[in-house]
């Protein structure tokens, strides 16, 4: 009986801990949004988050989009040959470049490099007891450090995303043309004709939302991490995991709403 007992306690500590953690979350997610709008606005903090995930993170993306796209229309040619089906090889690759693939392969590269730099970086200023510093010194911390960075993964994301898409198409046109046998003609006018503006603007929303995803993980367990190097290295690894548990979880989320019948 005690067994039992102890089992169903530790499962209420599971559940309360977890409503307790997704709370936290929405409120320093509410309130760090909430100072986008709010002044003043720190441009020289937002040009140097925007600079650091879009500009430096372009290769990583640029380099995962077009050999996603490469082994896509080598993947779709090898599968569709079966039922004589190779002319539907363009249409493939660009719905599942602008509509997942995109989108999705870019965040996830999003996250690994800047979700667990902006969680080191906030929490060896936590640690450090830089961000008290900010607040001793009468600058609100989630203004001048989280609202700069989540304003910046909302704005960069879909511009990367606007790379990716145009580089994944590109990848399946060179493997296509130059490998398979595809008139270039032909190709570009049956990619032009089955694309549609929802495909390329659903894309762009999901990044947005990915984007936000990936400043907000990684700023909240930045600014929540505790315990000196070990901490900081804690909340490293968890905005990266968590980070890209919640964008596969917002990718079926958004698919459903945008696709579904």
């Amino acid at each position: 009986m005690t067994s039992i007992l102890d089992s169903v306690a530790a499962i209420g500590r599971a559940v309360i801990g977890a409503c307790r953690t997704t709370g936290a979350l929405a409120v320093f997610a509410a309130t760090g949004l909430s100072h986008i709008f709010r002044p003043p606005f720190y441009g020289r903090m937002f040009a140097a988050a925007l600079l650091e995930i879009g500009y430096f993170s372009l290769p990583v993306v640029a380099l995962t989009a077009i050999f996603t796209g490469m082994v896509l229309a080598l993947q779709s040619y090898t599968g569709f040959a079966r039922f004589s089906a190779e002319g539907a090889v363009a249409n493939v690759v660009v719905l599942s470049v602008t509509r997942e693939l995109g989108p999705v392969l870019a965040a996830l590269m999003v996250s690994g490099r800047v979700g667990a730099a902006m969680a080191a970086e906030i929490g060896t200023m936590r640690v450090t007891d830089q961000i008290d510093a900010l607040s001793t010194l009468s600058t609100d911390p989630m203004k001048y450090l989280v609202a700069p960075r989540l304003l910046a993964g909302i704005v960069a994301m879909p511009l990367l995303v606007v790379v990716a898409d145009i580089l994944g198409v590109l990848g399946g046109f060179i493997v296509s043309t130059l490998k398979l046998g595809f008139n270039p003609g032909n190709y570009l006018t049956k990619t032009l004709d089955f694309v549609q503006t929802m495909d390329v603007v659903s894309g762009l929303v999901k990044a947005a939302v990915f984007g936000f995803v990936i400043a907000l993980m990684g700023c909240y367990q930045g600014y929540n991490s505790r315990g000196g190097a070990q901490g900081v290295g804690a909340a490293t690894t968890s905005a990266v995991v968590a980070a890209s548990i919640l964008i596969l979880a917002f990718d079926y989320v958004l698919t459903e709403m945008f696709f579904a019948r």
